[in-house]
C-alpha cells in the first residue's frame, strides 16, 4: 500500500516532469540568416539576425547578443528576487554589455557587465547580497567555466 506522502510525492513528480517537457519557444528560420523565434506562453516574438563579421545584416540582436543579454537579464531578475525579499530597491538600475568574440572556433569568449545602481546608500551586507545573487543566476551557472564573466557592480557612494 503506497502512503499519502509518496502519493503526494509521485504526483508531483509526475506533473512536474510533464511541464518541464513543455516546449517554452517556437523558432521559425526565415531565411537570409534570420530567425523568429515565438515565447509560447505570452506569444511575445523576438528576431534574430547574424551579424556584419558573419555574413549577416546586422539588423537585429544575434544568436550571441542574446545570450550576452540574457545572461544581464537573468542576473538582474535574481538580484531583483534577493532585493525583494531583503528590502533593498535597485528599481532604475541599469547595466551596460559587452560581448567580446573569439575565433577557431568561433564563440564568446567573454561577456563584460557593468551594473549601475541608483543614487542610494548600500550597506556593505546589501551590496553583498546583490553581488552572490547575481553570481548564482542560472544562466551563469549554465554557461561554459572557459566563458569570462568579468561583472563589475558600481553603487554610488
Amino acid at each position: 500500500m503506497i502512503s499519502i506522502h509518496s502519493y503526494i510525492y509521485l504526483f508531483l513528480r509526475i506533473n512536474t516532469i510533464t511541464i518541464c517537457k513543455m516546449a517554452t519557444i517556437e523558432t521559425t528560420y526565415l531565411g537570409d540568416l534570420r530567425t523568429e523565434a515565438k515565447h509560447v506562453l505570452s506569444s511575445n516574438e523576438i528576431i534574430t539576425d547574424a551579424p556584419l563579421d558573419n555574413q549577416g545584416k546586422g539588423a537585429a540582436f544575434s544568436p550571441t547578443d542574446l545570450m550576452s543579454a540574457s545572461l544581464g537579464s537573468c542576473m538582474f531578475t535574481i538580484m531583483g528576487i534577493a532585493a525583494r525579499e531583503h528590502g533593498i530597491e535597485i528599481d532604475g538600475s541599469s547595466c551596460s554589455i559587452t560581448k567580446i568574440m573569439a575565433s577557431e572556433p568561433r564563440r564568446v569568449s567573454e561577456i563584460q557587465i557593468s551594473f549601475n545602481f541608483p543614487d542610494i546608500r548600500y550597506t556593505d551586507k546589501q551590496k553583498l547580497i546583490l553581488e552572490r545573487a547575481a553570481r548564482n543566476c542560472p544562466v551563469a551557472k549554465s554557461l561554459h567555466p572557459d566563458l569570462i564573466q568579468n561583472i563589475s557592480f558600481n553603487f554610488q557612494e
